[in-house]
């Protein structure tokens, strides 16, 4: 059986965009991501996120199992939940020397009022704490289905500043959509940002197979847009509420659209319904894919 994201030894069509997908995995939930490591391509990105009722040493611990296991950890930093700058160089540096760590994410966080000095992603990068101990990518956040917060306009507009500080310092931009159900939207999002002459790398969120309820609640907690349309085309049938979904009707429509001009771009995964699922997905999907070639 092929393992899920291994690279098979012969190329796979240009519509399979499986083969460089990353992961979100939770502290909690590395116990399950070493159950899986054998099934996942040595060296892929993992996500840790920057949950609010967890500390930096057990956000550490998660980044050396990580790399323990033979991956890159990716971890998030929270702007609006840090609570000092001192306290943000050390867990930068710690990651760096303890985890190997080359690669974080920035997001400003959930807090409407900062606990600390840092009010958004951007005053994060611009402090110079990243490129010190050798950070190599930051991943920025876009939000092909609009932010709860920011006009289009201000998106772009933030985007395109936060890229241009992370390439000034000399690191590589890394662009990680929130996850979407409309691929119609992500791919008109793609041929936008590479007009903007934004041509990063791209991970497009993609939802890992779930209950069609734990999909809404999660979509209700990030702000991300799930009417009756939306669900029709992630493949979800209104009257099919209670069932699971997986995001084949949305990863076709993707892979099938892009073209070179939308350039490099790859999925990441928020394995809702568990890392086990989405690793079996990404399996069979491969599998598919193969025979469909």
């Amino acid at each position: 059986m092929l393992s899920p994201l291994m690279p098979p030894a012969q190329p796979w069509p240009a519509r399979d965009i499986t083969h460089a997908c990353s992961l979100e995995v939770s502290t909690k939930d590395i116990a399950a991501l070493s159950a899986a490591a054998s099934r996942i391509l040595p060296g892929s990105t993992i996500a840790i996120p920057y949950l609010p009722r967890e500390d930096d040493d057990a956000r550490l611990a998660a980044a050396r199992a990580v790399r323990k296991l033979g991956f890159e950890p990716m971890p998030h930093l929270s702007a609006r939940r840090i609570a000092s700058r001192a306290g943000f160089e050390s867990f930068v540096k710690r990651a760096a020397a303890e985890a190997g760590v080359e690669r974080c994410f920035v997001i400003a966080g959930d807090p409407s009022t900062p606990v600390g000095p840092f009010c958004d992603s951007a005053s994060l990068i611009d402090t110079g704490v990243f490129e010190r101990p050798g950070m190599r990518v930051i991943g920025v956040g876009g939000h092909p289905e609009g932010h709860p917060v920011m006009s289009k306009a201000e998106q772009w507009d933030v985007l395109e500043r936060k890229c241009r500080s992370i390439s000034a310092r000399g690191m590589a931009p890394l662009i990680v959509t929130q996850f979407a159900f409309d691929a119609d939207i992500v791919l008109t999002w793609l041929t936008a940002l590479r007009a903007r002459g934004m041509h990063h790398r791209v991970r497009v969120g993609v939802p890992g197979p779930a209950s069609i309820a734990v999909l809404a609640r999660y979509a209700a907690v990030c702000g991300v847009g799930a009417c009756a349309s939306m669900w029709s085309k992630y493949g979800v049938s209104i009257g099919k509420l209670f069932g699971t979904a997986g995001p084949d009707v949305f990863v076709d429509r993707l892979a099938a659209g892009l073209t070179a001009a939308h350039g490099e771009v790859s999925l990441h995964f928020f394995p809702f319904g568990g890392i086990a699922q989405s690793v079996k997905w990404v399996e069979q999907y491969r599998a598919r894919t193969a025979l469909a070639a």
